[in-house]
């Protein structure tokens, strides 16, 4: 009996590989969907606020809220009859911290100061890199770039309490914003829930839109900066954080918004010609490191 051919054994590739690649490919698309959003955000806020003399930053909110609902429903095409109960109550929370989280910030800006505004809406994605990390990495970059953006901001001292508590609850919003979108962006494809929360809160803001503007009649240049910023500060950040936040977890989005106020700055000096002076450029240096350490280390969790 003539004995049986040994099996031809083939080798298994390595999935590691691939996985490694496709985990970098998804962070570094990421990273690059952030920092279009930031920097898109704030080229807007420089926009707006050439409003601000004219309809106030109600009335610039209400517009910019008006326009992204436009911009948002075009592109994410929602259809509203077919979202369950649970899809229903994101999109509505969603649409409530949309509502509030521009108006609170640029109310608090208006009474205690960029500065002070900016580093207290900044505790928001701090609280989320704090709280939702478990890696000592992570909390080693948010503290680290803490401290930069007091530097960079440089709040000062005020007795405006009401507009410490609208700093405050900006914060909270983008906290709020950070996770709620992560969560949207799971429960509905592209940007469909980002374009249904948009449109609820564009509707919100019609009555009080139409009071604003009634009591400040607009010029047609502050109609087209609050337009121009609600499509760069809105509708874009609003659909291009939804695809970040797929590719990178929520806890390195909020480390990564330390940047913010670095483009703040940079913009600031290339556009309006705003001098820097040597700690600026420090505690920009200081949080651009701590990002790039989150960055390097980072890895995507899987779906």
């Amino acid at each position: 009996m003539t004995t049986p051919p040994a099996p031809v054994l083939l080798p298994v590739p390595d999935a590691a590989p691939a996985a490694a690649s496709t985990d970098r490919r998804a962070r570094l698309e990421g990273v690059l969907l952030m920092l279009g959003s930031g920097l898109s955000s704030q080229v807007g806020a420089s926009v707006a606020a050439q409003a601000f003399p004219v309809i106030g930053p109600v009335g610039v909110v209400a517009v910019r809220q008006w326009m992204a609902g436009v911009v948002l429903v075009a592109v994410g095409r929602p259809r509203f009859r077919e979202f369950s109960g649970r899809q229903w109550r994101l999109v509505l929370g969603l649409a409530a911290v949309f509502a509030v989280m521009n108006v609170s910030l640029y109310t608090a800006i208006d009474r205690v100061g960029l500065g002070l505004a900016v580093t207290l809406e900044f505790l928001g994605p701090l609280a989320v890199a704090l709280l939702g990390s478990r890696r000592a990495v992570d909390l080693v970059c948010a503290l680290v770039a803490a401290p930069a953006v007091l530097v960079l901001t440089r709040p000062q001292a005020t007795t405006d309490y009401l507009g410490v508590a609208f700093g405050v609850l900006a914060g909270v919003c983008w906290a709020c914003y950070i996770l709620l979108n992560r969560t949207v962006g799971r429960e509905l494809p592209g940007a469909t829930g980002s374009g249904a929360a948009a449109a609820v809160s564009g509707l919100a803001y019609v009555p009080v839109g139409a009071f604003v503007l009634y009591q400040h009649p607009p010029t047609v240049a502050a109609i087209c900066y609050a337009l121009v910023a609600g499509v760069l500060s809105s509708a874009v950040p609003f659909l291009v954080d939804v695809l970040a936040l797929r590719r990178v977890p929520a806890q390195f989005f909020g480390v990564f918004m330390s940047v913010n106020p670095v483009l703040a700055a940079l913009v600031g000096y290339v556009v309006l010609n705003q001098q820097l002076a040597v700690p600026d450029w420090i505690a920009i240096g200081v949080i651009v490191a701590a990002n790039a350490v989150a960055v390097s280390t980072t890895r995507r969790r899987p779906r």
